[in-house]
C-alpha cells in the first residue's frame, strides 16, 4: 500500500504544512546535537598554583603536547582552567571543584602542592603532574617506573641541577671564595637541596653561607646578611618560594641588583628579565611532554603504567647587560657554552 500526502491524496509528495513542520523541527534538533556534541567531548581540568599571565610554559606547552597527540581544544576536547593566583591554600577547594565537573584528565603545574591538592581530591581520575623535584619525596607516587594508581607526570629536576650551578657560578665568579646560598627552610626537600649544594662546594673549596629567607618581606635582608657575610657570590636555591611567583622573581633580580651581588637562578625566565646567570631544563618541552602523556591518557592508556618523565634538555643562560653591570668578565669558555645570551 502506498503512503499518500494531504495534498490530493497523491501519493509521494509531500504538503507544505508537512515540509514546514519537518523544517522547523530540525531546527530545533540542530542546536540540540550540537549542544549533546559539546558535552560529549572530553573535558580536561588545569590546575595551576601560579597565575595564568605568569604560566607561559604551562599554557604553551601542553597544548602543544595535546596538538602532537591530535587533540585541539574546542575541536575533540574541552578545557576548564583553576589558577590558585600564588594562594595554595586555595588549590584543594579548586581541585575539588574540578572533581565535581567530572572532568577526564587532571593536568597540574606550578609546584607539587596542585598535584597533591588534586590527589587528595580524586582517586580514579587519571592526574599528569608538572612538578620541579622528586616526586616520590612529595608523596605523589611511589615510584618511578609504572607509578600506578592514577598519577604519572615530570620531575622537573630543579633541586638535582643544584651542583651543577654551583660549579657554574664559580666558573662565573672564581674569586669569590665565599659562596652564599639562600634557602627557605620550610620548603619542600630543603634539606636535601642543602646537603647537595654543601657537598658540591665543599668539593670546589669553597666556604658556603647558608641565608634564610620564609617570606618575599625576608629577601633583602637575606641579600644583606650574605653581603655581610663575605659572600662573593649567591646562589638562590630551586625552592617554590623563589621559583613559582614571579613577583617574587622579579624580586630578587632587584636585589641582585641592588647588593651587586653576582646571583644564580633555577629558571632560565628569570635571566631573561635581568638575572645574571641560569641553569635549568626547558619548561616549555616539559609541558610538552605532559601534553603527550594526557593525549595517551585520553586515548585509553593507563597513568599508572606511564613512568615518570625527566628532561633530557638543559639550558645554560647568561645576561651580559648585567655582568657588564655588575663588572664580571664572562670567560669566553662559559660564553660559549651558554645555550642563552642576553644582551
Amino acid at each position: 500500500m502506498k503512503q499518500e500526502n494531504s495534498v490530493g491524496g497523491r501519493p509521494g509528495l509531500i504538503g507544505r504544512r508537512d515540509l514546514i513542520a519537518m523544517v522547523g523541527g530540525a531546527a530545533v534538533a540542530w542546536p540540540l546535537a550540537a549542544r549533546a556534541q559539546e558535552r560529549a567531548l572530553p573535558l580536561i581540568g588545569f590546575l595551576n598554583g601560579g597565575a595564568a599571565d605568569r604560566s607561559t610554559g604551562f599554557l604553551v606547552g601542553v597544548p602543544r603536547g595535546l596538538n602532537e597527540m591530535g587533540f585541539v581544544e574546542g575541536r575533540n576536547f574541552a578545557a576548564e582552567y583553576r589558577w590558585a593566583d600564588d594562594h595554595p591554600d586555595r588549590l584543594p577547594a579548586l581541585a575539588a571543584d574540578l572533581v565535581l565537573r567530572r572532568v577526564a584528565v587532571i593536568v597540574t603545574g606550578g609546584g607539587p602542592q596542585p598535584a597533591l591538592a588534586a590527589k587528595a581530591a580524586t582517586s580514579t581520575i587519571p592526574i599528569v603532574f608538572f612538578t620541579g623535584d622528586d616526586p616520590v619525596k612529595f608523596g605523589l607516587v611511589p615510584r618511578y617506573n609504572r607509578p600506578g594508581g592514577n598519577l604519572t607526570g615530570f620531575d622537573f629536576m630543579i633541586s638535582e641541577l643544584e651542583g651543577k650551578r654551583i660549579g657554574l657560578l664559580h666558573e662565573l665568579v672564581p674569586t669569590a671564595g665565599v659562596v652564599a646560598a639562600l634557602c627557605d627552610p620550610h620548603g619542600s626537600g630543603a634539606a636535601a637541596i642543602l646537603a647537595e649544594v654543601a657537598g658540591a662546594a665543599k668539593s670546589l673549596g669553597l666556604e658556603l653561607v647558608t641565608v634564610n629567607a620564609s617570606d618575599s618581606a625576608q629577601f633583602d635582608a637575606a641579600f644583606a646578611q650574605a653581603v655581610h657575610a663575605g659572600a662573593g657570590a649567591m646562589l638562590v636555591t630551586a625552592v617554590e618560594l623563589f621559583t613559582v611567583s614571579r613577583a617574587n622573581r622579579d624580586l630578587l633580580v632587584e636585589l641582585e641588583a641592588k647588593h651587586r651581588l653576582p646571583t644564580m637562578f633555577s629558571l632560565s625566565e628569570t635571566t631573561k628579565t635581568g638575572g645574571l646567570i641560569s641553569y635549568s631544563a626547558d619548561p616549555v618541552d616539559g609541558y610538552r611532554q605532559v601534553g603527550i602523556y594526557v593525549g595517551r591518557i585520553l586515548k585509553g592508556e593507563n597513568p599508572g603504567d606511564l613512568p615518570i618523565m625527566r628532561p633530557t634538555k638543559f639550558t645554560l643562560a647568561i645576561n651580559l647587560k648585567t655582568a657588564e653591570v655588575l663588572g664580571i668578565t664572562v670567560p669566553p669558555i662559559l660564553l660559549a657554552m651558554a645555550d642563552e645570551v642576553i644582551e
